[in-house]
């Protein structure tokens, strides 16, 4: 309800006003306000408090020509619908509202090189202090993406640059780990479920699958591809039964080791008794799938906090040295796989 003082629209509050409701100093409002983190929770609490009650909300424009920021993050995203991408955007939501700062979200159906650019622009014209880019497909050459120049810019989940800050959870050592427990169960090769063509995290997962089965002196079995949904992981079981030799299977990702769980009970193939499977991703279901499924868990949102981290460092500090930083996986063993003894 907007106040009234005779029958006019009272004045909006003011940053004087919240000083004196909160009984703190306009410094202190101007510091809250800015999501500096120099001020006590307790104080913190009652300026927003207070905020709240006067329905007081921070000329932004003003904040941008005194402070130079505009407190506002550009987030660019494509497949917005996969797991990976939905627990990211909330872990880097999350994290920058709790430094102060909102975001500005850009979703690109098309990662090609040309809509990418053109989505940089666009959030270039948005007044954003800076920009976290996701995309997870691999990409041309750096030099025909069209990077806003002055913008602090962090890669997270794809293939990153040269001279560019990222940060992604160590793919290849979360395939290593899946792989690696199966070899360890006793299983004389892993037949592999792999991500759809043009994914960096698929190519890195597979490559690992490889080199894991290399370095144990073991051969690679034909690679079998999905494209990250239940139903190719359902066709992919379907073609694994048809190798009698098949004992323990690597998805890509828990969706498709869902389909290929749905294929070998169809047919009778007991897991963990007569195949292993393991998945990647460990979704809130993975849990829940029957048998209970095996597979990696990814700290998306560390990779999500750190993206914001870094680029608030950038933004608030000046540059940081560029190069990739990975955070480590988890194995979580259920019970879809099991010892072999064939």
């Amino acid at each position: 309800m907007t106040n009234t003082l005779g029958g006019r629209p009272a004045r909006p509050a003011s940053m004087l006003d919240v000083a004196r409701r909160a009984g703190v100093s306009q410094q202190t409002v101007s510091r809250v306000s800015n999501g500096s983190e120099a001020v006590k929770p307790e104080t913190r609490e009652r300026v927003l408090a207070a905020m709240a009650e006067l329905g007081y909300r921070p000329n932004s424009a003003a904040r941008a020509l005194k402070s130079g920021r505009f407190m506002r993050i550009g987030v660019l995203m494509h497949n917005l619908n996969s797991f990976g991408a939905s627990r990211m955007l909330e872990a880097i939501n999350f994290e920058a509202a709790r430094r102060g700062y909102s975001i500005e979200l850009i979703a690109v159906s098309d990662p090609s090189t040309g809509e990418v650019t053109r989505a940089l622009s666009r959030l270039d014209h948005e007044a954003v202090d800076g920009i976290v880019l996701r995309l997870d497909t691999h990409r041309s050459p750096e030099q025909d993406i069209g990077f806003p120049s002055g913008i602090p810019t962090v890669i997270v989940e794809g293939d990153s640059f040269d001279d560019r800050v990222a940060v992604d959870a160590d793919q290849r050592q979360g395939a290593q780990l899946a792989v690696q427990h199966l070899l360890d169960l006793g299983h004389p090769t892993v037949w592999h479920v792999a991500g759809a063509e043009g994914y960096a995290s698929a190519a890195e997962r597979e490559r690992a699958w490889r080199d894991t089965l290399a370095a144990a002196g073991r051969t690679a079995p034909a690679l079998v591809r999905g494209d990250w949904s239940p139903e190719s992981g359902y066709a992919a079981g379907k073609r694994l039964l048809q190798e009698p030799d098949v004992t323990a299977v690597f998805c890509a990702n828990d969706q498709m080791a869902l389909g290929v769980l749905r294929a070998f009970h169809e047919a009778g193939r007991a897991v963990p008794a007569e195949a292993s499977v393991v998945g990647f991703d460990d979704t809130q279901e993975s849990a829940y799938f029957w048998p209970p499924l095996t597979t990696v868990h990814q700290d998306l949102e560390g990779v999500g906090a750190s993206a914001v981290t870094l680029l608030l460092a950038q933004i608030e500090d000046g540059p940081v040295a560029p190069g990739v930083r990975l955070t480590q996986n988890q194995l979580i063993v259920r019970k879809s796989t099991d010892a072999w003894n064939g």
